[in-house]
């Protein structure tokens, strides 16, 4: 079988498509890499430049790199993008009551970091041994791939792959499945028809800008790590939180859905998964807030093997639950102060 369409010198996007969709993936398109940067990617390094700058990106100082802003310096030679979505999306409810923890709902089950990878593989291997040259320069077709692992702008080219839109907080929403999706790329030398970019459809809604309640998101799409409840208690290593951020956790202690919860596309369109994988192990939906304070490595091993929890390491947990108790104290008051920097 060749990839290759008669009529042109491109491979079959089409074919692609088809393969992604039978591997897994709930979404996939496909966006264009021009030998010079395109207005779209000139404007979005212009933002990106902007948000450096203001120090939005908090302490993730891999953010930074050059090659974040040119694809081209990831894969010299590179022509399209293949951008795939993962409907993580489960029904399971978290339970009322100020005694439990809330965890993310993308750390609910299996990492997704392998989930994704497996299928990028597959899709992979499956475009080089079917595509027989390079279309554009003959020889054989390179590829690299990333699942929320690489210096790739995922969610610029999810949208100019017509995957879905950049919301106002920040996220990617698809008319299928919401917010509630994983992405992941493949960056190739092949020339393969585009997608068309995906227009943007919050309208008027601020439901996620008048929900955070540490005000993280500082204008439509412009999120601000050092005021993000997500960050600190991902990223973040310090021994405490600042107190702006530990007084109006609301009992989140690994990410934070909040955002995500109040948009209307995710009431509307949120479908349950069919990746097993992104069942919930047990416990990860009501766990306690006491429980994990008094966390110990060994618990934490047993409690998230193959997760993406584990990136929160067993103190970290402790210091996120403890500030979510503390901030249930009869003197414990919300704060308006500004996180500012850790």
């Amino acid at each position: 079988m060749t990839l290759r369409r008669e009529s042109d010198n491109e491979l079959d996007a089409d074919a692609v498509k088809k393969q992604a969709i039978t591997l897994g993936f709930h979404r996939v398109g496909i966006a264009a890499i021009p030998p010079e940067m395109s207005e779209a990617e000139r404007t979005n390094q212009t933002k990106l430049q902007a948000w450096l700058a203001q120090g939005f990106h908090a302490d993730m100082a891999w953010m930074e790199s050059p090659r974040r802003q040119d694809v081209r310096q990831v894969l010299p030679g590179a022509r399209s993008m293949i951008c795939v979505a993962l409907n993580y999306y489960t029904d399971h409810v978290r339970p009322e009551g100020k005694q439990y923890a809330k965890i993310s709902r993308y750390g609910w089950g299996r990492d997704y970091h392998r989930i994704l990878n497996k299928k990028l593989k597959q899709l992979t291997f499956w475009l080089r041994s079917h595509a027989v040259e390079d279309s554009a320069e003959g020889g054989e077709i390179s590829a690299r791939l990333y699942a929320d692992t690489g210096p790739v702008q995922d969610k610029f080219w999810a949208q100019q792959a017509g995957i879905g839109w950049n919301a106002k907080n920040g996220n990617v929403i698809t008319r299928q499945y919401g917010s509630w999706v994983f992405l992941g790329e493949i960056i190739t030398t092949a020339v393969l028809q585009p997608d068309l970019p995906h227009t943007a459809h919050c309208g008027s809604c601020t439901s996620c800008l008048d929900a955070c309640p540490t005000a993280a998101i500082r204008a439509p799409g412009v999120v601000d790590a050092n005021r993000c409840i997500a960050y600190h208690t991902i990223e973040n290593r310090a021994e405490r939180l600042p107190d702006a951020i530990a007084a109006n956790l609301q009992n989140w202690v690994a990410g934070c859905d909040i955002c995500q919860d109040v948009c209307p596309w995710n009431q509307r369109f949120a479908t349950t998964t069919d990746e097993p994988g992104f069942e919930p192990y047990p416990g990860n939906v009501n766990p306690t807030l006491l429980e994990l304070a008094e966390m110990t490595e060994a618990d934490w091993n047993q409690r998230f093997p193959a997760s993406a929890l584990r990136r929160i390491k067993p103190e970290m947990l402790r210091r996120n639950a403890q500030a979510a108790l503390d901030a249930q104290l009869p003197d414990a008051q919300p704060s308006d102060e500004n996180p500012g920097k850790t």
